[in-house]
Parts: C-alpha cells; sequence; structure tokens
C-alpha cells in the first residue's frame, strides 16, 4: 500500500486559489478497476482509491503516514511562470508596443 503525497494544481475553470493550498494524500490503486457484466459499470474492491485526506502542511501528511505506516512519495508543486498583471498595465506609460483598437 502506498500513497501520493502532493499538492493539488488548479483547474482550467479556476480563476482563484481555492482548494489549491492544501496538501492531499491519496492511495495508489492496488487491484485494477473491472466493468460489472451486467450494468457495465466500471467498479474496484479496492476501498482505499475513495479516500482523500487534505493536510495544512506538507510535514502534517507525511507525520500521518509515518505513524499509521504507509510507504508514501511527494510531488513538489511546481512554480508558476506567469506574472499576475492588472488591467491598467495596458495603459502605462513605458509600456512596450502599441495600443491599437
Amino acid at each position: 500500500m502506498t500513497a501520493r503525497i502532493y499538492k493539488p494544481a488548479k483547474t482550467a475553470m479556476q480563476s482563484g486559489k481555492a482548494r489549491t493550498r492544501k496538501w492531499v494524500l491519496e492511495h495508489d490503486a492496488e487491484a485494477p478497476r473491472e466493468v460489472e457484466p451486467l450494468m457495465g459499470w466500471t467498479s474496484s474492491g479496492d476501498m482505499l482509491q475513495q479516500v482523500k485526506l487534505r493536510f495544512a502542511t506538507k510535514e502534517d501528511a507525511i507525520a500521518y503516514a509515518d505513524r499509521n505506516k504507509i510507504a508514501y512519495r511527494v510531488a513538489e508543486p511546481k512554480s508558476s511562470t506567469r506574472r499576475p498583471k492588472s488591467y491598467a498595465e495596458n495603459f502605462r506609460y513605458g509600456r512596450v508596443g502599441q495600443w491599437t483598437h
């Protein structure tokens, strides 16, 4: 039983940083998913796939995994290369490039 500790990325539909500040401990799949022959639903006998634990810090998540003897790997978040811009920067005096309509 292994787990992954990571900080979730912002989805394309989000404009804010909600649900991206906490660290998540998520268990890896131990059994593959199966298609039920009667209804065609996808199911799995592994109940730990449904568990997502959220922690305020990475150290809290690691301490929980160590305390419960869960093997884990930590995925560090990638830093954003985008610089936040305000609308007023379009009209800045030293702006590079011409303003076009």
